[in-house]
């Protein structure tokens, strides 16, 4: 919309009006839409939730599963790799030896070694892989439409929004993915702008980490929220957060969202990564990705409904941080990838289970695919793109820790038992939140379409 269009500024008017006569009882839950017209609910639920909500562990370029929790030391030479087995806390499954401390928490852990799909691009199997339905074509050059599907945070955030209106349902951070384009699947698509993730484009490992756009002015303390005089103040010194907002996810719900955050010293709390103990935040590391889990952990704990957190920005290889080991496999893997991996994620299960919260909260750690089972890709250090057979992890959620569904076969290529379409994955996270797979949300057209199209893989929870 034009700003200096009559439309736009009489949006404007109508919103601060609206917030006037709403008024300060209102503010917890105040957005324009319960302003102009009712709200559709959530779905009603097909079965109890075993989860509260999701932190989804996103592993852009596709970790190696034969190299890390489905290894193959009987293979032939060439395929089985340059890594041992060790035992884990779950007799008979083994990881490899660069994962010592992931190894003490698969008791925890549900695997599923037999998902499959066909897309080998990256951008193509990553939109798969994040929304749960296959692209219309296998191409690197595949865009973002708002003809595709929305990630499964912005459909959780529609069906089952967070409890506390000051919360934001789905936070995504800290980087946007691409492959020479924007991957999509990232955002809310067709549901409309205000299912899009609340996104943090900063660093949570960087001193001082917060967040600029959820802080008031100096000179407005949190009171002054309650004085209508103030209100008005507050929204224009805040001209800066209200034009980001706009445009990012559209004028119909920025001032509830923007000014219930502002107002929920929980929410700012959330964020201030300072209030943990040096000691967590060591355990995490002093990464990233350490950190980003950290805040993860501090969100759901807040009331977050979905939050993803995306390893890297890239694919990997020439040095970059992503999962794409065509260039040097093993040396990536034991020098890079898997000790960041060894550090945080177990931390994260291991934090989750002492404070209570791994029975209401589904971890999920997954790439776009896995790697092929043959070593050479590349100079013959490295494996390819490999969708037809990998593994998916689930902790907490309500499934059963030390399970593992499904098999592939003697060298890893083909699933052997119990396939997994990729589509049941995110049938399963839906299950765990109690939101029917089978549930209908409609496109730009109004066509009806099913969130999943295929069943939940039931067998791994409790």
């Amino acid at each position: 919309m034009n700003r200096g269009c009559p439309d736009f500024q009489a949006a404007c008017r109508l919103n601060r009006r609206s917030l006037l006569r709403v008024g300060s009882l209102g503010l917890a839950g105040l957005s324009l839409p319960n302003v102009l017209r009712a709200a559709s609910g959530p779905s009603t639920p097909y079965r109890p939730a075993t989860a509260k909500n999701v932190i989804f562990l996103h592993q852009f370029g596709g970790p190696s599963h034969i190299d890390t929790f489905d290894m193959k030391p009987d293979a032939p030479e060439g395929i089985r790799g340059e890594f041992s087995p060790i035992a884990s806390a779950v007799p008979g499954v083994n990881v490899t030896e660069h994962l010592p401390r992931f190894a003490q928490v698969m008791d925890r852990v549900a695997q599923i070694r037999s998902v499959h799909h066909r897309m080998k691009n990256h951008n193509s199997a990553s939109y798969y892989s994040l929304t749960g339905h296959a692209p219309p074509l296998d191409d690197i050059r595949l865009r973002d439409t708002l003809e595709l599907f929305p990630s499964y945070g912005s459909v959780v955030a529609k069906l089952r929004p967070s409890d506390d209106p000051a919360v934001p349902s789905y936070v995504s951070y800290p980087h946007v993915m691409r492959d020479g384009s924007v991957t999509p699947g990232q955002h809310a698509s067709f549901l409309g702008k205000s299912y899009d993730p609340f996104f943090i484009g900063q660093d949570p490992s960087e001193p001082g980490f917060r967040l600029p756009e959820l802080d008031l002015p100096e000179s407005t303390p949190l009171g002054r929220l309650d004085d209508r005089r103030g209100l008005l103040d507050l929204i224009d010194r805040q001209a800066q957060l209200l034009e980001y907002d706009a445009t990012a996810r559209g004028i119909d719900d920025f001032y509830g969202r923007a000014l219930s955050m502002l107002a929920s010293p929980r929410v700012k709390g959330a964020f201030d990564l300072s209030q943990e103990p040096d000691l967590i935040r060591d355990r995490y590391g002093r990464t990233t990705y350490g950190q980003s889990c950290l805040l993860a952990r501090r969100l759901v704990e807040t009331g977050v409904r979905f939050v993803t957190v995306y390893f890297s920005r890239s694919i990997g290889g020439n040095g970059s941080n992503g999962w794409d080991t065509h260039q040097d496999n093993f040396n990536d893997l034991k020098n890079r990838l898997l000790p960041i991996t060894d550090v945080t994620v177990p931390t994260l299960i291991q934090d989750l289970d002492d404070r209570g919260l791994l029975d209401e909260t589904l971890v999920v750690w997954m790439g776009e695919f896995g790697r092929g089972p043959k070593i050479g890709d590349r100079d013959g250090k490295g494996r390819n793109h490999w969708p037809s057979c990998y593994t998916v992890l689930f902790a907490g959620g309500g499934t059963t820790g030390g399970a593992v569904y499904g098999s592939s076969d003697r060298i890893g290529g083909y699933p052997s038992t119990d396939p997994v379409p990729l589509e049941s994955i995110a049938a399963t996270m839906y299950h765990a939140l109690g939101i029917d797979p089978e549930t209908e949300v409609s496109d730009r057209l109004n066509r009806p379409l099913a969130i999943a199209s295929q069943r939940p893989i039931t067998e791994i929870f409790s």
